[in-house]
């Protein structure tokens, strides 16, 4: 079955436009926000932009660290397309408070609506990824998480796209970002009616209140199978590696190659553009199967690409700044644009498989609080990925060497994570040995 069949069928499209619609709303606000930010609160406030950018992703992820544990149990306690259905309403609610908070320019309120996203977030994310092996056949879930994947990078580019754009229109730009977030979470909500039900994975299971203890506990789970550990970290180490590379690349852009706007955005394509055709190439690959032997090779070519990013170092500018229409006349240019496209389709074949294999390996009766503990771990290592940013940026490593460690460091971690689970390399082995036969 091609995996775009699974856009027809209803077991499938809905959860699927849902999902999409929800990152673009977050994106759309998100970016809406840092423009507002960066052009109107900084000045009346007298806090540096940068500095209340950086504190709105911290108040974004926080909630994935304080809700997630309660998340999961709620996604396998109870039947999972009426929690979506109800998450989604509460977004719609969360959003009309964002359109008030932007037409008062209360800065707190805003931050108030950005948690509330966050935490909204953290529930819908292990009900979007224990509802699909309930929806999907095994052979499915390859090409189903990798819709997924490449929806997700579509959805935060348009949002960051669209967020910007809207907010930049004098006089009325925050008005058009309150119309357009209550509008696609309303949208969100209408779809969300025609997810089919998904039983509840463990109906029986007692609600642990404590947040605290509850978080300990789903970390504990996580860990207590070696397979699903190993699993967990190398997905999060890919979220690592996505949040250095995305975080750097307007940079580089505007410094390096003196981009203008536009062609920055040009940039941010290229990995998304990356991502979807890795998507495609990762479920025409495993013919099916959940393949863990595409792992090493997607790990290979992100190192490939970043290491090839690091050698194209700090090229001379051009002596006029890059538009879209000259951006691709300009080798260095063209070089990072291929290298960031390659990153993003290797990392699609690092990342879809390890989804779909942790779906179908872990016991169903706990999948959601499995996918909740992902979700603590992907957050930590994206906090983790700040902090290192920051600190090799204060230290003077330029972005072209920050691509170049991070190439570096995956390879090492991935001898070590294939070394601590043979079965990545023995499929590889597997796969080579098919293509030579």
């Amino acid at each position: 079955m091609n995996q775009f069949q699974l856009l027809r069928s209803r077991r499938f499209a809905p959860l699927f436009i849902v999902q999409f619609l929800g990152a673009f709303n977050d994106n759309v606000f998100r970016f809406g926000l840092i423009i507002f930010i960066s052009f109107s609160l900084a000045e009346s406030t007298g806090i540096e932009p940068g500095t209340l950018v950086v504190f709105s992703g911290g108040i974004f992820i926080l909630p994935f660290f304080l809700f997630s544990a309660l998340a999961g149990q709620i996604a396998d306690k109870f039947e999972k397309s009426a929690i979506i259905k109800r998450v989604k309403f509460a977004e719609i609610f969360i959003m009309i408070f964002a359109a008030v908070a932007f037409w008062m320019e209360n800065l707190t309120l805003l931050f108030g609506v950005l948690f509330l996203m966050g935490s909204q977030s953290a529930f819908f994310g292990p009900l979007k990824y224990a509802i699909l092996p309930q929806h999907l056949e095994h052979r499915e879930l390859t090409g189903g998480n990798g819709l997924i994947q490449m929806g997700t990078y579509t959805a935060i580019l348009l949002g960051a796209v669209v967020g910007g754009m809207l907010a930049a229109v004098t006089e009325v730009g925050t008005a058009a970002v309150a119309a357009c977030i209550v509008l696609l979470a309303v949208c969100g909500w209408l779809v969300a009616q025609w997810i089919p039900n998904a039983a509840p994975s463990e109906a029986k299971l007692k609600l642990e209140w404590n947040l605290a203890a509850a978080t300990w506990r789903l970390l504990k789970l996580a860990a207590s199978n070696r397979s699903t550990l190993v699993l967990v970290l190398t997905i999060s180490w890919f979220w690592f590696m996505g949040a250095t590379f995305l975080s750097l690349v307007p940079t580089y852009a505007k410094e390096a190659l003196h981009a203008n706007e536009q062609a920055v955005t040009l940039m941010n394509v290229a990995f998304t553009l990356g991502i979807g055709i890795g998507s495609l190439l990762c479920e025409r690959s495993s013919r099916g199967r959940i393949e863990l032997g595409l792992v090493p090779f997607g790990a290979l070519g992100v190192s490939i690409f970043a290491a090839d990013f690091f050698l194209g170092g700090n090229p001379y500018p051009p002596q006029v700044v890059l538009t879209v229409s000259t951006f691709f006349t300009h080798g260095p240019a063209l070089r990072a644009f291929c290298d960031l496209v390659l990153i993003g389709g290797f990392g699609a074949i690092f990342i879809v498989p390890l989804y779909a294999a942790l779906q179908a390996r872990v016991d169903t009766a706990f999948c959601a609080r499995v996918m909740a503990a992902l979700n603590i771990t992907n957050a930590a290592f994206m906090v983790l990925s700040a902090v290192f940013t920051m600190a090799l940026l204060a230290n003077k490593i330029t972005i072209a060497e920050i691509f170049g460690l991070v190439a570096l460091l995956n390879l090492i971690i991935m001898v070590i994570i294939t070394a601590a689970f043979p079965e990545f390399g023995r499929r590889a082995r597997a796969i080579v040995l098919q293509r030579k036969n």
